[in-house]
């Protein structure tokens, strides 16, 4: 039983970090029709910045602070430079974009900073834990568990109040009718990149936390999870990304603790077979999004 209780809070913790950035995926995915393969770079710019900053010695607060304005300044300038040009062309030239972004920004950082993996000065209470009778919990875990939970009350507090979450929902729904009610597109699209940005920030600050470590390839892996994350949720919805970001977090830990060790080798392809059976189930995903139903033939 505190093994099971132990388990639960590791799932919790990686399927927050899922459900974070699927959901910076499903808000652009949303509105543009765009899966943005470079997220996963916007993680890694927070976490090269996150390192900067500790070897400047600036507290980790600060340094996580500076870390997400940066994704969000750099999802911005993604948006501005990359994608706006190519708005109204076909969604494989988006997605051949988004490629390009990311294998630019990959060069960059294995040229400009290192190709290896660079250490990043965590505080100290981060890598203690918390004995809980037999359970022992990591400090780290506890954060990110806490800290997803605020954002995503965050996010649907500002979704449902405030008046630029309120016009990304309009032109998720319908984005010419949006405009047409005087909803500026650059604007509401240039809200949705940083809105993923901010996501992505956070995401990368929960998970270098965890490894004490960047590198620049280290985004790859949780977006690719988080993308296959929203699927499972259901793409283009916002709800169906966070459940599915928990739901893969939990097949993935799960599978880590309780699988025979002869077949811990297959991990990966059993977790993969588990959400394509739950896409057989529901062929939409788990909350299938309003505006995207899929349609049989």
């Amino acid at each position: 039983m505190d093994l099971i209780l132990q388990q639960t809070v590791n799932a919790f913790a990686l399927g927050g970090t899922y459900a974070l950035l699927a959901l910076g995926l499903a808000v652009v995915f949303s509105i543009m029709g765009l899966i943005n393969f470079a997220h996963g770079e916007l993680m890694t710019i927070a976490g090269y910045v996150l390192m900067y900053c500790g070897l400047a010695g600036f507290p980790f607060a600060l340094s996580a602070c500076f870390a997400v304005l940066a994704a969000m300044g750099a999802a911005m300038a993604m948006e501005r430079i990359a994608f706006r040009t190519v708005r109204n062309a076909s969604g494989a030239t988006m997605l051949v974009t988004s490629f390009a972004v990311a294998m630019v920004l990959q060069v960059l950082f294995q040229n400009l900073i290192s190709a290896r993996s660079q250490p990043v000065i965590i505080p100290d209470f981060l890598g203690s834990s918390i004995r809980l009778g037999e359970v022992v919990i990591g400090t780290n875990k506890i954060v990110a568990i806490a800290v997803t939970l605020a954002m995503l009350v965050a996010l649907e507090v500002f979704m449902k109040k405030q008046k630029h979450g309120i016009a990304m929902r309009a032109a998720a729904e319908d984005f010419a009718i949006a405009r047409l009610m005087g909803i500026r597109g650059n604007t509401v699209i240039a809200g949705a990149f940083a809105l993923s940005g901010l996501l992505a920030g956070v995401a990368a600050v929960l998970w270098v936390s965890q490894r004490s470590s960047v590198d620049p390839l280290m985004g790859f892996t949780p977006v690719l999870k988080a993308f296959i994350a929203a699927i499972l949720g259901g793409l283009g919805s916002l709800r169906g990304a966070v459940l599915g970001g928990f739901v893969l977090g939990f097949i993935e830990v799960y599978l880590a603790a309780f699988l025979p060790a002869a077949m811990q080798e297959f991990r990966e392809p059993i977790g993969l077979t588990i959400v394509v059976l739950l896409l057989i189930a529901r062929p939409n995903g788990l909350i299938p999004s309003a505006t995207l139903q899929a349609q049989k033939v």
